[in-house]
């Protein structure tokens, strides 16, 4: 469950190429499980969307950040890169210290809201 309110860190590459929460997300799911289907149904999308956005970040970055190999009886599977594990731990310490640096004046609107029914 997501604590609202929240800052939402995007970094944008040009202006139709970013990366940000979801994808990040995605790439932690794939770390996790080993898969960018498990890592989609995790996040409720697709495998389609789930293999576009990481097709994405794979020819946006001068190396991949996601191998995949293909499925069959020994299963497929998915991997971060080492760029992709360090693409990820970048996005999260900036993620984190946004989060410290708003945390403050985040508190404060939160104080200023009115009282929802």
């Amino acid at each position: 469950m997501t604590a609202y309110p929240q800052a939402r860190l995007r970094i944008y590459f040009d202006a139709e190429t970013m990366l940000g929460p979801g994808k990040a997300d995605l790439l932690q799911g794939i770390q996790e499980t080993g898969s960018i289907a498990a890592a989609g149904r995790r996040m409720g999308m697709s495998y389609k969307r789930a293999w576009t956005l990481v097709d994405t970040l794979n020819h946006y970055f001068r190396q991949p950040l996601v191998i995949s190999s293909a499925g069959g009886k020994a299963g497929g599977g998915a991997s971060l890169t080492p760029l992709g594990i360090e693409v990820l731990a970048r996005y999260r310490r900036m993620q984190e210290a946004t989060d410290r640096a708003v945390a403050e004046d985040v508190a404060r609107l939160s104080e200023l809201i009115a009282v929802q029914a």
